[in-house]
C-alpha cells in the first residue's frame, strides 16, 4: 500500500513540475508598447473603505502613456473617506459613482463592477481592483497584447508584492497553482469551461463579449466571480487569454497574517465548488503531495524517493516563483505554506458552518438560488456625483 502511494505521488509531482516548465512558455509577459489601434477604454474600480491606496491607484493610471480612456470609480459605501480621496487624485477622465445598497441575492463587489458596467462608455471594459497599481506604460502594453492575441477576455495575473512573512508563504501559491496544476494550453484553446481562469485584479473585455456572458449579474452571489466569468467565456465559445503582468501591473493583495487567512478563506471553499468533503479531499492531496516526502527521509529504504519528491515540489514551486517575480528562496519552505493553508481551509470550514465567508464587513451567503440573483437590482445603474 505505502509502494502504491509513493509512487502516485511522485508520477503526480512529475506531471505537475513538467506541466511548470510548459506553462512558463505559455504564459506570455506582457511587454511596454503601444498598441496599432486606439480603442476607448473604460477603466473601472470598485472601492470600499480603500482610503490607504485609492489615492496612489488613481493617480498612477491619470499618468497612463495610452490617453484613449476615462476612469470610473464606485465608492461602495465607504467609511473611511474613500471617495474624497479619489477625486482628489484623479483629473477630467474621472467619474466618481456613489454605489447603491447591495441588493438581496449579489456579492458586494459584483453588484459594484454592475454598476460601472452600465455607466461605462468605453469599447473596452477593464475591471482592475483599488490596490492595483500600475506602471506608465501598463495600459499601453495591455492593450497591445489584447490586440496581439485578439482576444475577447485578456486577464492579467498582476506582479504580487509580498513583504511580511504571511505574505511571502501563501500569495505566491496562486502562480504555483496556476503554473503547476492549470494546463494553460487549455485555457487559451480548449473548448471545456473547467479550465477558464482569472484574476479579478486585472480583467480586459470587449464590451460585446461581457455583454453576451451576461457580465456580473449572471455571477451574482459568486465570491469568485471572475472564475465563473472566465468559465462563461468559455462556454460561449469566445477567446479567453492569460498574461503575466512582468512588473508593469502590481499588486499588494494583503498586509497581514489575519489578510492573507481572511482573504483566502472566503474563496478556498467555492474554489472546490462549495463541497466540504472536495476541500478535505483537496487538504489530504497536499499533505500527501508536498508533507508526506519528509517522512520518508526517515526511511532507509525510502530516502532517495522522499528527497526526489521534494525536489520536485520544491523545483516546481521555485520556477514559477523564479517566472512571477516572487523570492525563489522561499519555495524552501513550502511545507510550511502547504500547513498554512490547511489552518486557512479550516477557518474556511468555520465561516461555512457559521453562516458563511466575511470580508469588509459583509457576509457571502453560498446557499442563494440562482433564480434569486438580482432579482431587486434596480435597472438604473450609479448614481454619478463629485464629476
Amino acid at each position: 500500500m505505502i509502494t502504491y502511494l509513493i509512487v502516485s505521488a511522485t508520477i503526480i509531482l512529475i506531471t505537475f513540475a513538467l506541466l511548470t516548465v510548459v506553462n512558463r512558455w505559455l504564459l506570455r509577459r506582457l511587454r511596454a508598447q503601444q498598441p496599432t489601434a486606439r480603442p476607448f477604454v473604460s477603466i473601472l474600480i470598485p472601492a470600499r473603505n480603500e482610503a490607504a491606496v485609492i489615492g496612489q491607484t488613481v493617480a498612477a493610471l491619470t499618468q497612463q502613456t495610452y490617453p484613449h480612456f476615462e476612469l470610473l470609480i464606485l465608492d461602495d459605501q465607504s467609511t473611511d473617506g474613500t471617495a474624497e480621496i479619489a477625486r482628489a487624485a484623479g483629473d477630467e477622465r474621472t467619474r466618481l459613482l456613489t454605489g447603491r445598497p447591495l441588493p438581496v441575492g449579489w456579492g458586494g463587489k459584483n453588484w459594484a463592477c454592475w454598476q460601472l458596467a452600465q455607466e461605462a462608455r468605453g469599447d473596452l471594459l477593464l475591471f482592475t481592483d483599488a490596490d492595483t497599481r500600475w506602471q506608465p506604460d501598463a495600459l499601453a502594453a495591455l492593450l497591445a497584447h489584447q490586440q496581439a492575441t485578439n482576444a475577447d477576455l485578456l486577464t492579467v495575473w498582476p506582479t504580487q508584492i509580498t513583504h511580511t512573512w504571511a505574505e511571502r508563504l501563501i500569495v505566491p501559491l496562486m502562480s504555483f497553482v496556476i503554473m503547476g496544476y492549470l494546463p494553460i494550453v487549455m485555457t487559451h484553446y480548449g473548448p471545456f469551461a473547467i479550465f477558464g481562469a482569472a484574476n479579478g485584479q486585472c480583467m480586459l473585455w470587449r464590451r460585446a463579449a461581457y455583454q453576451r456572458v451576461g457580465g456580473h449579474r449572471a455571477v451574482a452571489p459568486s465570491v469568485l466571480d471572475d472564475v465563473n466569468l472566465a468559465r462563461a467565456v468559455k462556454r460561449h465559445g469566445l477567446r479567453l487569454r492569460m498574461a503575466d503582468g512582468n512588473g508593469l501591473i502590481a499588486c499588494r493583495m494583503y498586509d497581514s497574517w489575519r489578510a492573507v487567512r481572511d482573504g483566502f478563506a472566503k474563496n478556498i471553499l467555492a474554489g472546490y465548488g462549495n463541497s466540504v468533503v472536495l476541500l478535505l479531499l483537496g487538504a489530504a492531496l497536499h499533505f500527501w503531495l508536498y508533507l508526506l516526502p519528509w517522512g520518508l527521509l526517515l526511511l532507509d529504504e525510502w530516502r532517495a524517493w522522499g528527497a526526489a519528491m521534494i525536489a520536485l515540489g520544491i523545483g516546481a514551486r521555485a520556477l514559477s516563483a523564479a517566472y512571477s517575480r516572487q523570492r525563489v528562496r522561499d519555495a524552501l519552505l513550502l511545507p510550511i505554506s502547504v500547513l498554512l493553508m490547511q489552518r486557512i481551509a479550516l477557518h474556511a470550514l468555520y465561516w461555512h458552518f457559521t453562516g458563511g465567508p466575511r470580508w469588509k464587513g459583509r457576509t457571502f451567503n453560498h446557499t442563494k438560488e440562482p433564480s434569486s440573483w438580482g432579482q431587486e437590482a434596480p435597472s438604473s445603474s450609479a448614481q454619478a456625483s463629485g464629476d
